[in-house]
This record gives structure tokens, sequence and C-alpha cells, in this order.
């Protein structure tokens, strides 16, 4: 669920936001994964036409996780979850990748 992008997309307008809840129960703990709202703004880069960007931010989202060292506990295995990062730490290692590829 963590990774899962949602579009609703209409005549006129588009509206796109994770497939998973909001999670009130993690507001403010720095945990909740990301990485669905960000791959969300792929699906509206793509949308609007802004391929390139898309296809970059996609690109470095992959990048982090087939690395493997900033994820969240819920992409982790059981036994590795205690070197799980948080939200921001998440955030700044996609970040990092796409200014590398500036």
């Amino acid at each position: 669920m963590g990774v899962a992008p949602g579009a609703n997309i209409g005549e006129q307008v588009a509206l796109f936001e994770p497939t998973h809840g909001s999670a009130p129960k993690y507001k403010g703990l720095n945990k909740v994964n990301p990485m669905a709202m960000m791959l969300s703004g792929v699906m509206m880069l793509k949308h609007i036409g802004e391929a390139e960007a898309a296809e970059r931010l996609e690109k470095a989202i992959a990048d982090v996780i087939a690395e493997g060292k900033y994820i969240t506990y819920d992409l982790k295995p059981d036994s590795e979850r205690e070197s799980a990062v948080g939200t921001s730490q998440v955030a700044d290692a996609v970040i990092e990748k796409l200014e590398a590829k500036k």
C-alpha cells in the first residue's frame, strides 16, 4: 500500500493521491512511506504532459527502493525493520537522486 499511487481523472479536472488512507495514528511520527504520494505526482506529471520530469522522479524513486538503504519499515523484511528510516529521510534520498541526475 505504501507505494500504490492513484488518480481520479475527469473531463475537466484530475485528482492525484495515494490509494491508501491518511493513517492518522502515524501523524507526526515521521514513519509513513511517502512513495505513494510521490508516485501519484509522477502520474500527475505524465497527465499534464511533463513526461521527462515524470520519468526522472520515477527513476529516482526506483533507485532509492533498489538501493534499499533509505526505505521505510513497510518495505523492509521483518528481520531488517530496525534499519528502516522515516518519511523525511526517504524524501531526502529521492531528492538527492534527482539532484545527482541534473
